[in-house]
């Protein structure tokens, strides 16, 4: 075991993917939005990860790999950006994590309870419906936020631009009698750990 311990500490996270034959391909953040240097990412193929989890590579890597997932398959962009939901388990208040689709609005986040156009809302949803206080992290930064269900107009709105982000929520919404909820996540405090 130790010389193949010692071959993948010599290949970088990328090479190691490659080898394995998982599709990865580089992209960098819109670094012009939030002025801050552009963070190279790693897109990850939908399906393609072997025995690790898009939720295990995200927080193995800090968010370089997993951030952008290709969702080609699903009818979803090349690169769809992701982030990790922490919530507290409402029947176990264990903490839960969740690697979501999600979309910008001003500072705030985005996120769509779809489940695919099941009729049933999401677990994480229910989880936040109990206890707004989350944590979520976006590529390497990390915060403790608050979650609110986005409402009427503003619900509208934000839909419409998180179906530019995904367009398949147009087809998940037609799926299923209840109104998919969008959630505005609101980041209060930095943090070190999600």
């Amino acid at each position: 075991m130790r010389p193949l311990r010692a071959a993948l500490d010599l290949l970088t996270m990328r090479d190691w993917h490659t080898s394995l034959g998982f599709s990865v391909s580089e992209a960098s953040s819109d670094a012009s939005q939030s002025g801050q240097a552009k963070t190279m990412t790693t897109t990850i193929k939908l399906g393609a990860l072997g025995g690790q989890t898009h939720l295990d590579l995200y927080l193995k890597t800090d968010g370089a790999e997993g951030h952008f997932v290709n969702f080609t398959s699903r009818g979803g962009p090349l690169e769809t950006p992701c982030l990790i939901l922490r919530t507290t388990g409402r029947k176990t208040g264990a903490r839960k994590l969740a690697p979501l689709i999600y979309g910008q609005d001003e500072d705030r986040y985005v996120i769509v309870a779809s489940l695919g156009g099941a009729p049933t809302h999401p677990a994480w949803f229910l989880n936040l419906e109990a206890e707004p206080k989350v944590g979520f992290q976006v590529i390497d930064k990390k915060f403790e936020g608050l979650a609110r269900i986005a409402e009427g107009a503003e619900r509208e709105r934000l839909f419409t631009m998180m179906t530019q982000v995904y367009p398949p929520y147009v087809e998940y919404q037609a799926r299923t009698s209840r109104q998919i909820p969008v959630v505005v996540l609101e980041p209060t405090t930095p943090i070190e750990r999600l």
